[in-house]
């Protein structure tokens, strides 16, 4: 029970803090502001760790780097605590892997919760700048899709569509994942 407790402790907070890692490289290489509310949010879960690194790594072109190699980071040290807990040995070997397989779900997770907030906010038709913002991030993932997926009674269908893709994804990934454990 207290192994569960903490595995959940540590999946909320590492999955938080990578997500937001993730989050601040994806907005970053979209060219959307940081000057509202979830660029401040952003910043303040992912300065103490990014600004350091970014001392050391450069960007590549639109990509943050140190974003990036943070939110991998976040991820190895979260599968170490969780390995440390267990007391698996054998599991040293495979903890690169775990953390990126955790840093995928992680990034798929994420998507879906975007797209999530992204449909409920076209039904209500909120203007806001958190709408905005949710808007930009997700036009850029459903564009592909609209070109396939026609308007059916003039319902936009392509959220739903790349939802079901992504669950799809977490499936396997779980499974990848589970693999390399045992």
């Amino acid at each position: 029970m207290l192994y569960q407790i903490a595995s959940f402790l540590l999946d909320v907070v590492g999955g938080l803090l990578t997500g937001a890692c993730l989050l601040r490289l994806y907005m970053q290489w979209q060219r959307i502001s940081f000057s509202n509310p979830v660029g401040g949010l952003i910043f303040a879960l992912t300065d103490w760790i990014v600004m350091p690194l970014r001392r050391v790594i450069r960007p590549v072109g639109r990509w943050d780097m140190s974003s990036l190699v943070a939110a991998v980071l976040l991820q190895l040290a979260q599968y170490f605590l969780l390995t440390l807990l267990l007391g698996a040995a054998s599991a040293w070997a495979w903890l690169p892997w775990l953390a990126l397989f955790g840093l995928a779900r992680v990034a798929v997770s994420g998507l879906m919760g975007l797209l999530i907030v992204y449909a409920v906010l076209s039904w209500v038709q909120a203007r806001s700048p958190l709408a905005d913002v949710i808007t930009r991030l997700c036009e850029p993932i459903l564009r592909p899709f609209r070109r396939i997926i026609p308007l059916l009674g003039g319902i936009d269908l392509s959220p739903l569509v790349v939802l079901v893709l992504l669950q799809v994804a977490m499936i396997v990934l779980g499974h990848l994942q589970g693999g390399v454990m045992r």
